[in-house]
């Protein structure tokens, strides 16, 4: 039989694998993780068969150990590289692009689908912590397959987890010593912090003999990450601290509650403070009220003094004969005491009420629309797979996004939710007006969610931005059922803070958002 007979039957024998997902990093990064099995021929006849592990650095490149390709490196026009993924139902050949039997490492490039890629998390690991291995454990292996084409069908990696227990050198090269369970299989696979994020490629483990505890050696992330740049192989990294969505979730439902409670705090102290001016107020007033009454008092008073002066001089007048003056200051007199009488009668009486509160100044409505400064609020978002950078939208009030995309409008909320060809992760994008700020919250999909979702997808015509609020409603009620697809929450998700963007970050090469990858960046879909 001839290796392309024997590749020939086997792929007829491929089925979908039917491992269900589970909604943690681990799994997530599983979808990246794959078998890698190598086939010797001589004369056409297989002589030769063996497998590994490996995991996706790039949507078509697989990283794995040099020892599991070794035949294939010696003798490349006899061994065939075969690349089996984690999903889906087929296999794929590969080709060896790059060998470092120094350090272990080796790149194979595939073609026919892409991969999820894992993150390399290049950030320390303290002793003790937990770590996870992922990968195809031939013992695993041996036990369960039933034929030769059982190792060339897709099935989930098997994981494994223990504690992380130093870094030594192995043959001169970086090494993490581990207790995660591994076996022969396992070589190529990741070794991962419980975020998912790849910290070394398992390689070794020691011979447990006399009742020894068996330790397992993976090739540190720092010598990965020198041969992927020997390469020219680009890759994704994060050195973000771990942590996890029910811790964050957990520390941002604190910091709402704080924050509620800084609120209630802020409006306690503003009514205390309110309240006492008022009291101010109304004692001034009433402080006020008495010195007029007072004031009032004491002008009818020296009115009526005056008025019987007056009088008094009116009788003195007439005794001597001064008829007419007698006249004018008995007048004189009796008009003063009327006054007097008048303005006693009419002194300030009852409650004094204070003056109405000074109206606090119209607060300043701060921009919404327009070109907007978006930069990350970590304490806001789980970071875990990106490197997300500060991005500039272009945003108008029908939700055009940069000219191009349009939004559908979710309350005070205006999202879109974009399901790409050549992803396994549906992205939720989000501007919220009522606070300025802008979020993607990102779904790392398997095979058959991501099916389910291009599926609703399809239902989705409106691409371009649109007046017609007609459009604009039949677009959110497409994006309500890809939604309702998805799991109850994301595994990463991106919250940015907005402001208009300075002059020079308006300038038309800066309207459109840049495109990190991991891609956190508004993308048309």
């Amino acid at each position: 039989m001839t290796i392309l007979r024997l590749i020939a039957g086997l792929a007829a024998m491929l089925i979908v694998s039917t491992t269900p997902a589970r909604a943690d990093d681990i799994s997530a990064a599983g979808r990246g993780v794959v078998r890698i099995v190598t086939i010797a021929s001589a004369d056409s006849e297989v002589v030769g068969f063996g497998h590994g592990s490996g995991f996706a650095i790039a949507p078509n490149r697989i990283l794995t150990n040099a020892h599991v390709v070794e035949l294939a490196a010696r003798y490349p026009d006899n061994v065939v590289i075969g690349v089996v993924p984690s999903e889906g139902d087929k296999s794929y050949q590969g080709k060896l692009i790059a060998y470092d039997a120094q350090r272990d490492l080796a790149l194979i490039e595939f073609t026919g689908t892409r991969l999820p890629t894992l993150t390399l998390f290049p950030g320390a690991v303290t002793d003790g912590e937990a770590v996870i291995a992922l990968g195809y454990p031939g013992n695993v292996d041996v036990a369960t397959a039933q034929s030769a084409a059982d190792f060339i069908k897709p099935l989930g990696p098997v994981r494994s987890q223990g504690g992380f227990a130093g870094i030594r050198k192995l043959t001169g090269v970086d090494v993490l010593l581990h207790t995660a369970g591994i076996a022969r299989g396992n070589s190529g696979g990741p070794l991962l912090d419980t975020c998912g994020r790849v910290i070394g490629a398992n390689s070794a483990i020691t011979k447990a003999e006399e009742g020894d505890s068996s330790f397992g050696f993976a090739v540190a992330d720092s010598e990965i990450i020198a041969f992927l740049k020997e390469a020219k192989q680009s890759f994704a990294q994060t050195a973000v601290p771990c942590v996890s969505a029910d811790e964050r979730l957990r520390q941002g439902q604190d910091m709402q509650l704080r924050s509620a409670e800084a609120r209630a705090a802020d409006a306690q102290a503003s009514a205390a403070r309110d309240a006492l001016q008022q009291q101010m107020a109304l004692d001034k007033a009433q402080l006020a009220a008495e010195r007029k009454r007072e004031n009032v008092i004491a002008i009818a008073g020296v009115l009526l003094v005056l008025g019987a002066l007056m009088i008094g001089g009116a009788g003195l007048l007439e005794s001597r004969r001064r008829r007419q003056g007698a006249i004018w200051s008995a007048a004189g007199g009796g008009v003063l005491i009327i006054a007097a009488a008048i303005v006693f009668l009419t002194r300030p009486f009852g409650e004094v009420t204070a003056p109405p509160p000074t109206a606090s100044p119209t607060p300043v409505v701060q921009a919404t629309f327009g070109k907007m400064l978006c930069r990350i609020a970590p304490e806001r978002s789980r970071i875990n797979l990106s490197n997300p950078a500060d991005i500039t939208i272009d945003w108008r009030p029908d939700g055009c996004m940069n000219g191009r995309t349009q939004y559908a409008e979710n309350g005070a909320k205006w999202d879109r939710i974009l399901v790409p060809n050549d992803e396994q992760t549906v992205s939720v994008l989000e501007y919220d007006l009522a606070t300025r700020s802008y979020s993607e919250s990102r779904y790392l999909l398997t095979a058959a969610q991501m099916k389910q979702a291009r599926a609703l997808r399809g239902a989705v015509k409106q691409k371009a931005c649109t007046a017609d609020e007609a459009d604009r409603q039949l677009l959110a009620r497409q994006q309500t059922a890809i939604r309702d697809a998805l799991p109850a929450r994301p595994d990463e998700w991106l919250v940015y803070d907005c402001a208009p963007a300075p002059a020079e970050s308006a300038s038309p090469a800066s309207a459109s958002a840049p495109t990190p990858t991991p891609s956190a960046a508004p993308r048309a879909q």
